[in-house]
């Protein structure tokens, strides 16, 4: 995938508005393969539904959203399987881990689907995020940091021409935003990937291609 396009798409809940006022809703943008995007937002602003929307979890919108010309709205169950496993990383503002699991597990599990990284390589995240000690440990248990971490690692750990990433480092401290940055730049740059970053303030700290406000 090389183009993620973005045609006067509006969530379907802001359509009464009278004025919508952002650089990114009811406008005509495209987010190139290679580039580095941010995308910073006020909280209600839909941030996190564009994140949905992308990711194919959503279809409460207006207008159209396509990958390499193509409408999403029209893929099958199988080529979304195939987008999310090979050419779109999603790191989401929840997280989405599974508490009941380990940190590893929890990282293993999408690994295994897409044979991506080895489990050294794996295990050398955990230590560069500074968690190396956390891998045993129940998800659930650990701090809502710690926790971005496991997920941001899990996010490497596919194949992908897009990643997204929903508030990185809304509980991480400088240090680790840097550490994440520096990760997420070798990763993407290895893939030749785009990087699309949300933020409600504090944001990884990259050297950006655009800027959108929402």
């Amino acid at each position: 995938m090389d183009h993620i396009h973005l045609q006067h798409t509006l969530p379907q809940v802001f359509a009464a508005r009278d004025t919508v006022i952002s650089q990114v809703w009811h406008q005509d943008i495209v987010f190139d393969k290679g580039k580095r995007y941010l995308i910073e937002a006020s909280s209600g602003t839909g941030k996190s539904s564009l994140c949905s929307y992308i990711y194919g979890y959503r279809r409460d919108y207006q207008g159209i959203i396509s990958f390499d010309g193509r409408n999403i709205r029209s893929f099958s169950v199988g080529e979304w399987a195939d987008v999310r496993k090979h050419s779109l990383s999603i790191l989401f503002q929840e997280l989405r881990i599974f508490p009941e699991l380990t940190a590893l597990e929890n990282v293993l599990l999408k690994n295994r689907l897409t044979n991506h990284k080895k489990k050294k390589e794996i295990l050398a995240l955990f230590e560069a995020t500074g968690i190396p000690d956390k891998t045993d440990e129940r998800a659930g248990k650990l701090s809502f940091g710690q926790q971005q971490r496991v997920a941001f690692i899990r996010s490497l750990c596919q194949p992908f021409d897009f990643i997204f990433l929903d508030e990185p480092i809304s509980h991480l401290d400088n240090n680790n935003s840097a550490i994440m940055s520096r990760l997420l730049m070798e990763e993407a740059g290895k893939q030749g990937a785009g990087i699309i970053v949300t933020s409600i303030g504090k944001h990884l700290e990259l050297e950006y291609d655009e800027t959108f406000r929402l």
